[in-house]
């Protein structure tokens, strides 16, 4: 994720980091060499298509604009229905630390259920953006980790082993029934937070939507110059480049948005949102909390 101030005037048009521009300049000057080509040809071949000029590219582009706009809605829609759903899951690892801390007076088994709530952000941030998260696991439950990462859902067998610990308590008398409720109740919130978060990995945006925005803007951005040739003559393939350039990086942002939970420059910065329950958890338990990990040049992981 992308967190910096507002630039300036003269360094607007000269940040790459965070844009999309590097994916989709191909488009921009191919689209800007082929205008400058379809000019050559219409003055060379002396083509005339008429007097329409350019009124047929703005119905055209009218109906584009209503794909690209329901297209980035929806993206969006998406990008922050998964920063709510992170924002509710570290409220949810809070309050089990705060619970739990109020309910559990033998300090292995508190601070046994709480790393394992840490375990368990690590895994789920590792389902998500399909990498392993295993070391990052054995720092705070050891050799679990392994077992755990075995498991065909290792977010939903960390929520498990923190069920059977609570279970386990209760069943030894550490904790009452009400007590327990308490805890299953948090740690029902936390796996209805990795079901959320589930449901917007495996569900994209239909590709039909996809399809038929980037085949209208390729068909837009090559009719184009030929309407543009006579009226705008040698300016043609600098509004061709600035057309595809609006076009074609609202497609490709769309499409960084539509899951969040990558490690592209847009996407969310999920080893941040561990950091921060990892800094709640150990505060909670009275012990040093690792520090905030910092940017690197505006980009927070």
């Amino acid at each position: 994720m992308i967190v910096r101030p507002r630039p300036g005037f003269l360094h607007l048009f000269f940040i790459m980091r965070g844009s999309v521009v590097p994916r989709i300049l191909p488009q921009i000057f191919g689209f800007g060499v082929y205008g400058a080509l379809v000019v050559l040809a219409v003055r060379a071949l002396k083509l005339d298509f008429g007097n329409a000029g350019p009124a047929p590219f703005a119905l055209l582009g009218v109906a584009l604009s209503i794909y690209l706009g329901f297209r980035n809605n929806a993206a969006y829609d998406r990008w922050w229905e998964a920063r709510k759903l992170w924002g509710q899951l570290v409220f949810d690892i809070r309050n089990l630390a705060r619970a739990s801390t109020g309910l559990i007076e033998n300090r292995a088994e508190l601070r046994g259920l709480l790393m394992e709530a840490i375990a368990f952000c690590h895994f789920l941030r590792g389902l998500l953006r399909r990498v392993d998260a295993t070391t990052e696991a054995r720092a705070f439950i050891g050799e679990e980790a392994e077992s755990a990462a075995k498991a065909a859902n290792a977010p939903d067998a960390m929520v498990r082993r923190m069920g059977e610990r609570a279970g386990a308590l209760y069943r030894a008398g550490a904790i009452d029934v009400m007590g327990y409720r308490i805890l299953d109740e948090r740690l029902s919130q936390i796996a209805a937070a990795q079901a959320g978060c589930e449901r917007i990995m495996g569900t994209p945006l239909p590709f039909a939507y996809t399809l038929l925005l980037q085949r209208t803007a390729y068909i837009f951005c090559l009719l184009l110059p030929f309407g543009l040739a006579s009226t705008a003559g040698w300016a043609t393939p600098l509004f061709t480049a600035l057309i595809a350039y609006t076009f074609f990086g609202l497609d490709a942002l769309s499409e960084e948005l539509e899951d969040p939970f990558g490690t592209e420059a847009n996407d969310l910065a999920l080893d941040g949102l561990c950091r921060v329950c990892e800094i709640s958890v150990f505060e909670a338990l009275d012990e040093s909390p690792p520090k905030m990990i910092p940017a690197e040049k505006y980009y927070f992981s």
